[in-house]
């Protein structure tokens, strides 16, 4: 059983602690801090926690604490980390590792010069249906993959330092896009290096600094593409959805606004929560059966404090973290530029001079398939490329009359 120390008695802190105490989990939140009093003593009443702080680093350093979850706002994550590091003791962090590549890397390094273990908590690469397609891709079901593309967006943030630039870091590319970024990476392949990226992102509907829509384009070594839509305007719930392409097949997920269960309502009843984002209690609502579940966190914290016991890597690392703030650094660049920018990996660990696989696949010794089809009546055509000319040709093939 783990003792754990959660930072923050928020949205997330709570996310955390459900997940951590649901389903009779053996592990425990015995340590929980919060800037505010009367935060932390609710936190604490709410979730049984024996002991609570208002001092960061004495909740850190406190006996009773053996793996810390930092569930701050994104300009607290170093400090957090550091003290961490400072006291020996694990850590688990929420997502975005930092505002950029550049603070991320520092409390990777740090982390890993002083053995201390960490892991990065991006939830959305633990869902039931996201690593349940990871193991078809990763064992070859739908090819070599071309194009993935990870949807994320609802009408914006529950806390006020989301929209604060200073503190936040930047907007939707930030809180969203290191979602669907890793998602990519996953599906794409995480040895393989990012190398360029074009974004466009704008201040569409909201009175702020950083950008509330985007989307952007992730251009890997290898020729893959990772693609992100991300957005604080769309309204009508939070919509989690991401698509694979490969050589061989495709898999569509819907995590969260569509997923089989609807449900109308008159308004009628106590009303109340529906599920995360979800903008009125009346009319056709989409509820999530096991809101903490379906969103990962079970997953991601078996993962991260089975790994701690066995001393290997998560799933999902501090290294991870970074290169996904380096990626998101190079999105805000293009955004401003309106050209492809290069991803700036200084610490880069996975492949190097990855090439583009070949596109020519042999038909016969004088042509190049590009493809073949079955007609509506039952014809068979082949397309295909001539060798020597590089001319485009067909080959049809009538069904037999007669033949069903």
């Amino acid at each position: 059983m783990a003792k754990v120390c959660i930072l923050g008695g928020g949205f997330i802190g709570r996310f955390y602690a459900d997940s951590l105490h649901g389903q009779r989990g053996r592990d425990r939140v015995s340590v929980v801090y919060a800037r505010r009093e009367e935060t932390a003593i609710r936190f604490a009443s709410d979730y049984a926690v024996p002991h609570y702080f208002t001092d960061m680093e004495e909740a850190i350093k406190y006996s009773e604490t053996e793996v810390v979850v930092i569930a701050l706002p994104n300009n607290l994550h170093e400090t957090a980390v550091n003290l961490c590091v400072k006291h020996k003791k694990a850590v688990l962090c929420t997502k975005p590792l930092g505002r950029n590549a550049e603070e991320a890397l520092r409390m990777t390094k740090a982390c890993e010069e002083a053995g201390v273990f960490a892991g990065y908590l991006e939830d959305l690469c633990y869902t039931p249906k996201f690593m349940k397609s990871l193991i078809s891709v990763k064992n070859g079901a739908i090819g070599r993959i071309l194009w993935s593309k990870s949807r994320e967006t609802h009408p914006g943030p529950h806390s006020d330092w989301f929209w604060d630039i200073n503190m936040a870091g930047g907007g939707a590319i930030l809180d969203l896009g290191c979602h669907c970024i890793e998602i990519a990476r996953n599906f794409i392949g995480k040895d393989i290096k990012p190398v360029e990226v074009m974004c466009w992102a704008d201040t569409q509907v909201k009175p702020i600094d950083a950008e509330d829509h985007a989307i952007g384009l992730v251009k890997y070594e290898n020729g893959a593409i990772g693609q992100f839509e991300v957005s604080w305007t769309f309204r009508g719930g939070m919509d989690l959805r991401d698509e694979v392409m490969g050589t061989e097949g495709t898999i569509w997920i819907n995590s969260f606004l569509r997923t089989g269960f609807e449900m109308f309502t008159s308004g009628a009843g106590e009303g109340g929560y529906v599920a995360e984002k979800a903008e009125s209690s009346s009319g056709w609502q989409f509820p999530v059966g096991d809101e903490a579940h379906e969103l990962g966190y079970t997953n991601m914290f078996t993962d991260m404090f089975n790994a701690m016991e066995k001393g290997i890597e998560p799933n999902e690392t501090f290294y991870d973290g970074y290169v996904v703030n380096a990626i998101i650094d190079a999105a805000y660049q293009s955004a401003k530029t309106k050209l492809w920018e290069p991803v700036q990996l200084p610490e880069w660990r996975g492949q190097v001079g990855v090439q583009k696989p070949s596109v020519y696949n042999e038909y016969d010794a004088d042509h190049w398939f590009i493809k073949d089809e079955i007609l509506p009546n039952g014809d068979k055509k082949v397309i295909l490329k001539k060798k020597t000319t590089g001319e485009i040709i067909e080959l049809e093939t009538w069904k037999e009359v007669g033949k069903k």
